[in-house]
């Protein structure tokens, strides 16, 4: 399970290597007010996300899956 980190995070590449937990908390997107699946997941930082990416870890669709339904998409 692996993820990118924004700049906040990334902390000039220090990040790198670092494991996180992360649950979905709620919807983000309109229509689909219930996107989680009430499971949290182990990532590794193993990338940057660029600027578009503020304040957060990108994760990888595998780990994405694991704590939301896919069409929720963000």
């Amino acid at each position: 399970m692996i993820a990118a980190a924004s700049d906040e995070l990334w902390e000039g590449g220090a990040a790198c290597g670092r494991t996180s937990l992360v649950t979905c908390t709620g919807a983000t997107n309109l229509g689909d007010p219930h996107p989680c699946t009430g499971a949290s997941v182990v990532v590794t930082i193993v990338d940057y996300c660029p600027s578009g990416c503020r304040g957060t870890i990108d994760l990888s669709q595998e780990a994405f899956a694991a704590i939301a339904h896919l069409e929720a998409g963000k």
